[in-house]
């Protein structure tokens, strides 16, 4: 597989969210550009397909700049200069120009309107059409060889590349490489990457739900409270937000937010950890539960203490927590005695579980580490040890909460290497 030495030729690697976006974009932007994306499985854009439960959460409301970086762990340096590029009302106006109707749902997370990521798939598969973008599967990346003109040989200027592939004796030659494999499980999956200078630093997990084992509060499973507080025992991570209970443990925002807050650190526990649940939120710290919960008791004096929730939690969990305390449904609160009273009050705001495991989904799987962005301009998504090769997405040591803010980084990200390669290509497309 060779290319045509009259054509200047870029290849990206990874046909996932920002890889599909830096090669349409590039493509748009220099239409004499050769441009082919290299997937290893036999399907494309599988992430977009099945997020938000398949409706793709395309990105978030747009906020002020600082205010949306605020939502990466980590990256949030290198976000700054994307976003400046293309930020979250660009990524709407991009996908509304080209017929996909969006909309923005009141926790600020923007879907289609068609409630089907299958409208975004086809958005960014039409535009590969109309460019003239090659898509090719089944194609798994061995080792990539840098141009022999690259600054290490004193130049400074960017060369041919070659693309060594599996089962094939011939490389694919390349102007311009954007890496773009997404967040790998394995560190030696990102040895091509590492061979040319680029340090790797280790993948772990960054979204996913806590598992409990066996416990009886999965009895509960599908039961979900709306602003509950989560916190890390030994540490000082915690978040706030709707809080949901499975057959495995917990999940819902609070859960996932904490665990992309605390990827590293759970990682280096192996998942082993104890976690203090106030479920009545943040504005019922125990303090405060206790000095107006004599009031909270006289006015449901005359009523079974199952019969009266008085601060909206579901009636399962209620009856739960109710049991947990040692107190049963028909007593009435003018009855209760101060032990079981007690424990009610700990219960309701310090709530501890030892977490045992985490749960992630092949699917969505989203990792922190990756490509180390000391030898990335955040500007270009340029190497620092390479011209012409680019990183965008996941592959970065860069990782958003759950929201819309990772797909945001895809898309940005895989515009600026865009951008940046149209610039190139024009230059060197004036000096011939």
């Amino acid at each position: 597989m060779t290319k045509d030495s009259s054509t200047q030729h870029l290849v990206v690697i990874g046909a996932g969210a920002s890889g599909y976006f830096c090669a349409v974009n590039a493509a748009r932007l220099c239409p004499g550009l050769s441009v082919t994306i290299l997937e290893k499985t036999g399907k494309t854009l599988s992430k977009v397909k099945v997020s938000g439960g398949g409706r793709c959460n395309v990105t978030h409301r747009a906020l002020p700049i600082a205010a949306f970086t605020g939502n990466y762990p980590r990256g949030a340096r290198l976000l700054k200069r994307t976003l400046h590029q293309f930020q979250a009302s660009d990524t709407w106006n991009w996908f509304e120009s080209r017929g996909v109707q969006l909309k923005t749902e009141a926790d600020g997370r923007v879907f289609p309107c068609s409630n089907n990521s299958q409208s975004i798939t086809d958005a960014l598969e039409a535009e590969a059409r109309k460019y003239g973008v090659h898509v090719q599967l089944h194609q798994t990346v061995m080792a990539l060889k840098a141009p022999e003109n690259s600054p290490q040989a004193g130049t400074g200027q960017p060369g041919r590349w070659e693309i060594q592939l599996m089962g094939q004796s011939d490389p694919l030659q390349a102007d311009y490489i954007c890496v773009a494999v997404g967040g790998l499980i394995k560190r030696d999956a990102y040895q091509f990457i590492a061979n040319l200078g680029h340090e790797i630093l280790p993948p772990v997990p960054s979204l996913f739900t806590f598992n409990l084992g066996r416990h009886s509060i999965t009895g509960l499973m599908g039961v979900s409270v709306e602003n509950a507080a989560v916190r890390i025992v030994g540490s000082k991570l915690k978040q706030t937000g709707p809080l949901l209970i499975t057959h495995w443990g917990f999940s819902g925002p609070a859960v996932l937010k904490l665990s992309a807050w605390g990827a590293e650190w759970l990682a280096e526990k192996t998942y082993q950890f104890s976690i203090l649940i106030n479920w009545l939120g943040e504005q019922w710290p125990e303090n405060k539960l206790r000095e107006q919960w004599a009031e909270i008791r006289d006015q449901n004096a005359a009523h079974a203490m199952g019969d009266k929730n008085p601060f909206g939690l579901p009636k399962r969990l209620w009856s739960y927590l109710l049991k947990t305390a040692g107190i049963i449904e028909s007593l009435y609160w003018s009855k209760l005695p101060a032990g079981p009273q007690n424990k009610l009050i700990q219960t309701l705001v310090a709530d501890v579980y030892n977490i045992n495991g985490k749960t992630t989904f092949k699917e969505e799987f989203v990792t922190c580490g990756g490509v180390d962005l000391a030898a990335v301009d955040p500007m270009h998504m340029q190497s620092r040890v390479h011209p012409g090769l680019y990183f965008t997405g996941e592959v970065l040591n860069v990782d958003g909460i759950t929201g819309g803010f990772n797909f945001q980084h895809a898309w940005a990200s895989g515009f600026a290497a865009a951008s940046h390669i149209a610039q190139n290509y024009q230059q060197t497309t004036e000096n011939q």
